[in-house]
């Protein structure tokens, strides 16, 4: 893998004659997780698929540019709410989507290293339909694996899962995605107390950085510095004093 880059998103968002969100300036530390935290509707989400090159429905005025200076949408790996898988493909065949589009020869040596981390080995030739949800986002999370890219982007990638999934799969994400520039949105304070290593809490207003927990993550469930953290970042998405 290559060094991992630092990002810097620097603008503002405009849907029709109105704003979507204020003027804001955003750094991904390179190498690191940044979990950007906010209620519905404030724009997390813009801000992501602006970052992946995505169609928003908005107008942004800024810049988004990688430390390198080189472009950055073709170094990007994107992981939904939602797994994407297709029905018709096996597991095999939905981690290699990637490479089978652009007509390449997936890697078998990497698909088959990939496959035992997340622990799919032997369901390498069902279909979607045949696994649980907390193994429909491992396939995810190797097919984001697969492409290799050096900037991660999640959004909300384990919300749909029960909470001991969820937490397994915040788990397997921080080991696997070692060394990459990660964002991640999120609604959940307890997901971003856990997870970053920087925390911005986003409004239509601007951003508020809020210091992490000085552990490593991904931080004990029932770490007490991570609990307090989740709570203070509730009280201030709701407007509470910290």
């Amino acid at each position: 893998m290559k060094p991992a880059l630092e990002i810097t998103f620097v603008g503002q968002a405009l849907i029709g004659s109105g704003q979507l969100f204020a003027p804001l300036s955003l750094t991904l530390l390179a190498g690191q997780w940044t979990c950007l935290l906010g209620g519905s509707g404030v724009g997390k989400s813009t801000v992501l698929r602006l970052m992946a090159g995505l169609q928003t429905g908005a107008v942004f005025n800024g810049t988004i540019r990688a430390s390198d200076g080189a472009d950055l949408a073709p170094r990007i790996s994107y992981m939904a709410q939602d797994d994407l898988l297709l029905p018709w493909a096996t597991v095999t065949q939905n981690i290699t989507l990637g490479a089978r589009l652009r007509g390449e020869k997936p890697d078998q040596a990497r698909l088959k290293r990939l496959l035992g981390r997340v622990r799919l080995t032997d369901h390498a030739q069902k279909k979607p339909a045949q696994l649980s949800g907390g193994q429909r986002q491992r396939v995810a999370l190797a097919r984001t694996l697969m492409e290799d890219k050096p900037v991660i982007l999640l959004d909300e990638p384990f919300s749909a899962l029960d909470a001991q999934t969820r937490a397994e799969m915040q788990e397997l994400a921080v080991e696997l995605l070692a060394g990459r520039t990660v964002l991640l949105v999120t609604h959940d304070p307890g997901e971003a107390a856990r997870l970053g290593h920087a925390i911005v809490v986003m409004e239509q207003s601007g951003l508020t950085h809020c210091p992490p927990p000085e552990t490593e993550v991904p931080r004990q469930v029932d770490d007490l510095e991570t609990l307090a953290a989740q709570a203070s970042l509730l009280r201030l998405l709701r407007g509470e004093a910290a």
